[in-house]
């Protein structure tokens, strides 16, 4: 418990100045407020941050310490690695209330009056005052940094109608209209995409950070704001959209850097927290675990690959929306085929390109090669990443053919067999099209002895699929005008003597 724990639970009795006094209540600045709770849930082996996978000994331990230092912050990394988020959850080391003069704008400490209103007001209640309480969830006011933000959004203005209203003169500081940054006193205040604020309006926050100082309109008034100021920003803005202003970075404590999850198994954490299949979705569809672990594989093949742009990053919100688009494409292929309950196949790789094409950056490589094309390499080379997380790796066989584990299967496909898989078949047809390849079920089963019946049949298709990306069977896209999309799998040499060059779908010329 917190030093006023007891004070807040009885704040309904707590009414007015006399009555905060008397309960012994001592004021602290929001970051010596921060610190004190930090401290208090470290110790009880607590965290404020739920719900962020992946930080655990990077970006939470340098927040945690900024806290503790009292600083100003900013975080700095590429799209969707969960600044914003991060900036939200500190309202967690927020007190649960805090006392305010009742009708301040600027929720003025009942103790230490800031405003021309709070100031007059306890003038003339004395201990009367009345006082009101404000919750944590109030104390936290985001912004977003564009290039149309001005001095008066942030700081303030002179406000005419107040000015007539209250029959003042234009001298008098009580026609100020107070901005963003005074209405957040005593709160989290954060600046989101800081380098597209304009540099005048950046050289505007010096005095704020250090002096707490503000100007508007000719007043000078010494407002010593109690903010705990937080900034997000992405490398890439401080070359293509502007730059965070040498004085203003210099006045920022700590720098803290984020990183995009280290390892496939945290990303689909974050996946599986963040994607909201429906409820309908989630009774009908049932979607494999080797599903779910492809779509992080897809991204990571994306941060890597010379058809994106590294710098402008590859955000979680890609695999966030593959994995909708994967229950989406399996709750569709249920409604055409009237089918209760379906599960999601490797065909339906097909629905999860759109969640790619509209997420990553191309350079001038990728734009050649156009967007379609860059998201079907990044689910083969994908593929060809988890193959060998669950099979051998049919390299490893090329010296030693005699145990080669996928011969049947590539035996049966050489002899001129072939095998398509429209994305709308039903699944008695599917399964009964898989079963008929020779061999590979056995494969499934004598390496994957503990799988289940649920997931069988999709790795047995995922077989075909990562085979192909090893250049041992041919894979092409269905021509839409016969039927539905879906992928035809065949001998690698008769296809390269039959195959139309667009029909490939992957890369193996």
């Amino acid at each position: 418990m917190t030093a006023h724990s007891s004070i807040y639970a009885h704040r309904q009795d707590i009414v007015t100045l006399g009555d905060l006094r008397s309960s012994g209540y001592t004021s602290l600045s929001i970051r010596d407020e921060m610190r004190n709770n930090l401290r208090h849930k470290l110790q009880n082996g607590e965290t404020p941050f739920h719900g962020i996978f992946g930080y655990e000994h990077t970006v939470i331990p340098d927040i945690e310490r900024a806290i503790l230092s009292r600083h100003t912050m900013i975080l700095l990394g590429l799209r969707g690695q969960a600044k914003t988020r991060i900036a939200r959850l500190l309202v967690n080391v927020l007190d649960e209330w805090i006392p305010y003069i009742a009708g301040s704008e600027i929720h003025d400490d009942p103790l230490a009056p800031l405003s021309r209103y709070a100031v007059d007001c306890i003038a003339e209640h004395g201990d009367k005052t009345p006082i009101a309480w404000l919750h944590r969830s109030q104390r936290y006011i985001e912004k977003l940094a564009t290039p149309d933000v001005s001095i008066a959004d942030l700081i303030g203005d002179v406000d005419p109608i107040k000015a007539a209203t209250l029959k003042l003169p234009y001298s008098d500081e009580r026609v100020i209209h107070f901005g963003l940054i005074p209405r957040s006193h005593r709160s989290i205040f954060v600046i989101n995409e800081l380098p597209d604020l304009q540099p005048r309006i950046q050289v505007a926050l010096f005095n704020i950070l250090q002096e707490s100082d503000i100007q508007i309109r000719g007043f000078t008034m010494r407002l010593p704001l109690d903010i705990a100021l937080i900034f997000t920003a992405n490398p890439e803005d401080y070359t293509n959209r502007g730059a965070i202003v040498t004085p203003l970075k210099d006045r920022i404590d700590s720098q803290i850097l984020t990183h995009y999850p280290k390892s496939p198994t945290i990303a689909q954490l974050i996946t599986d927290q963040e994607a909201q299949p429906t409820s309908e979705q989630k009774e009908q569809v049932y979607c494999p675990s080797a599903a779910k672990l492809l779509v992080e594989y897809i991204a990571f093949e994306a941060r890597k690959s010379e058809y994106v742009d590294q710098k402008s990053g590859v955000s979680a919100r890609l695999t966030i929306s593959a994995a909708e688009n994967l229950y989406s494409a399996a709750e569709r292929r249920a409604l055409v085929t009237r089918e209760d309950h379906v599960m999601v196949r490797m065909s339906d790789c097909i629905g999860i390109i759109p969640s790619i094409t509209g997420k990553v950056e191309l350079v001038y490589e990728g734009e050649q090669e156009g967007a379609f094309t860059v998201a079907q390499i990044l689910i083969g080379k994908a593929i060809r990443a988890l193959f060998s997380h669950y099979f051998p790796n049919p390299e490893s066989f090329k010296r030693n053919a005699k145990n080669n584990p996928y011969t049947v299967v590539i035996e049966w496909f050489a002899a001129g067999n072939s095998v398509t898989f429209p994305s709308d078949i039903s699944s008695q047809h599917y399964t009964t099209l898989l079963d008929s390849i020779p061999g590979l079920g056995d494969i499934v089963r004598r390496t994957l002895p503990d799988i289940t019946d649920k997931d069988y049949y999709f790795m047995m298709e995922f077989v075909l699929h990562g085979l192909a990306e090893y250049s041992l069977l041919s894979k092409s896209l269905t021509d839409i005008s016969d039927s539905a999309p879906g992928f035809a799998f065949g001998d690698l040499l008769r296809s390269m003597f039959t195959m139309k060059p667009d029909e490939d779908w992957n890369d193996n010329e």
